[in-house]
Formats: C-alpha cells, sequence, structure tokens
C-alpha cells in the first residue's frame, strides 16, 4: 500500500514547492493588503495613531448624499464599457480568422491599444475631445455645432466610455482569436454538409466553443472596468459636477486629497465585495 502512496505524496510535495513562490508573493501583495485595508476600514485612518470606530466609515459612506451618484455613475460606466467590449472583438475575430487581406496588419492594429502607455492614451484622448480638439474641428466642417465634451455632464462620460472600450477590445479580440483557432475546422465541414449556412454554423459551433472564453473575457472586462482609475484622472478628474466620479476615483480623492484613509478603506471594501460578487456570479456561470 505505502509503495502506491508515495508517487501521489511526492506529486502533492512537488506541486507546493512550485507553488510556494507565486503563493509567498500573493501573501505578501494581495493577501495582506486586503486584510490591511479591511482593518483601516475600521479605524478613524490617522495612521499615526489609529482609533478603532467600529462601522462608523461605513455609515458615513452609506448616508453620503454623494454615494448614490458615485454608485450610479460606477454602474453605468461599467454596463456601457463592458457589453460593446465584449461584441466588438467577438465579431472582430470572427472576421478576422477568415481568410482576408491584411489580417496580421488588422490583428496588430486592434490589439496595439492594449500594450500602449495608458497615460499617453488619455492625454491623446483628452486633446482630441478639447473645445478646439480634432474632434470639433470635424464637425464644423460637416456645419454641426462643436460639443463642448469633456465640460458636458451629459458628454463626459462617453468619452470615458469609448477610451475604455478602445482600449479593451485588442486583448478581447486575442484571446477570442486564439479559441477560435482551436476549433476543429471538421466540425465546420460537417455543418457545410448538413446545410449549415453561416448562422447556422456560428450558433451552434462557434458561441458554444466560445462559451467559457467568453465568461472569462467578461470576468477580465468586469475586474479591468471596476478599477479603472487612470482614464478619469487624466481625461475628466471626475467633472464637471461630479457626472464621471466613479468608485475608484472617488476613493483615490477621500484617501489622497482628503487624506480619509478610514473612509477610503471603507469604500473600498464596498468596491472589493463588489467584485467579488460579481466574479463569484460568473463562474457560477460557468460551471453550469
Amino acid at each position: 500500500m505505502n509503495i502506491h502512496r508515495h508517487p501521489a505524496k511526492s506529486s502533492s510535495l512537488m506541486a507546493w514547492l512550485f507553488l510556494s513562490p507565486s503563493l509567498l508573493l500573493l501573501t505578501c501583495f494581495l493577501f495582506l493588503p486586503i486584510i490591511a485595508v479591511l482593518l483601516l476600514s475600521f479605524t478613524d485612518g490617522n495612521l499615526n495613531q489609529l482609533h478603532w470606530v467600529g462601522l462608523d466609515n461605513y455609515n458615513r459612506l452609506l448616508a453620503n448624499p454623494d454615494f448614490p451618484r458615485i454608485i450610479l455613475n460606477t454602474t453605468y460606466f461599467s454596463l456601457t464599457t463592458i457589453v460593446p467590449s465584449i461584441i466588438i472583438p467577438l465579431i472582430l475575430a470572427i472576421l478576422l480568422n477568415q481568410n482576408i487581406p491584411l489580417k496580421t496588419l488588422l490583428r496588430t492594429g486592434y490589439f496595439l491599444p492594449s500594450v500602449t502607455s495608458l497615460v499617453a492614451m488619455g492625454l491623446g484622448f483628452r486633446w482630441l475631445f478639447q473645445n478646439n480638439g480634432p474632434i470639433n474641428q470635424i464637425l464644423l466642417q460637416l456645419k454641426i455645432t462643436p460639443i463642448a465634451w469633456l465640460n458636458s455632464t451629459t458628454w463626459a462620460m462617453p468619452v470615458l466610455i469609448l477610451f475604455s472600450c478602445w482600449r479593451q477590445i485588442g486583448f478581447n479580440l486575442v484571446v477570442f482569436l486564439a479559441c477560435l483557432q482551436t476549433i476543429p475546422h471538421s466540425q465546420y465541414e460537417a455543418a457545410e454538409l448538413d446545410g449549415a449556412g453561416f448562422w447556422g454554423k456560428l450558433w451552434h459551433i462557434t458561441l458554444p466553443f466560445l462559451q467559457p472564453t467568453l465568461i472569462f473575457a467578461t470576468t477580465t472586462t468586469t475586474i479591468f472596468t471596476l478599477k479603472s482609475f487612470e482614464p478619469v484622472y487624466i481625461i475628466t478628474n471626475g467633472g464637471p459636477a461630479n457626472s464621471t466620479n466613479i468608485l475608484p476615483f472617488y476613493i483615490y480623492e477621500q484617501a489622497f486629497r482628503q487624506f480619509n484613509f478610514g473612509y477610503a478603506s471603507a469604500a473600498t471594501t464596498f468596491l472589493l465585495i463588489i467584485a467579488l460578487l460579481v466574479v463569484f456570479v460568473q463562474i457560477a456561470t460557468d460551471r453550469q
């Protein structure tokens, strides 16, 4: 009996041995900071001498008249970023998986925003949509009244959404393309012999094969969107009139402008709970 148990124990020991560096890094740079933020959220946030305040920071957060607006902004920004960031690259991936001219060049072009400096791209978008920027110059040429994009409570958020979608599309496109190339070509040939057209093959072969990848892409896009801080900071700075102030930027303001570290930690915990709930729902969907 012992002869058969030793290989399993040895494999388990080797697995833990190889996993230990990653687990150590995760503990130092992820788990311990999360615990620290949770503990800090129950204090007054004075880093020189902490005082336990219990649930006061959470009560202040929920009682803050600006907080519902922040949550509404975050929800609006997240939903209108996630949906196009999944649908558009899915369509592009299906098209680029065909034998079309300049396929490699197009793939590179779509992926380029994902590896370009976020600060540089944000400044570029801010320049494009400023009052005298190229977008308004094009509108003038078309005899359309220019729009104060970044000074409008209506249009500032769509600019941020456009930027976030544009940055995320390339990553999801590569993920979808990698999955599409693993689908056996024989599946499509058999479907064609049965008389299936483009939509039939898409619905009965492509999408079922893509389901796990779709869930993965939706999960990662949701996480990236929920932690979006740099676009707001660079392009709109939360304005005008708090119309683009989303939860990550609100946390930054409270922590590093108002120095309310305990209150900011409570808001961070709230954001963490939202992210965990979203991931839990998507993982549960994947298991069904």
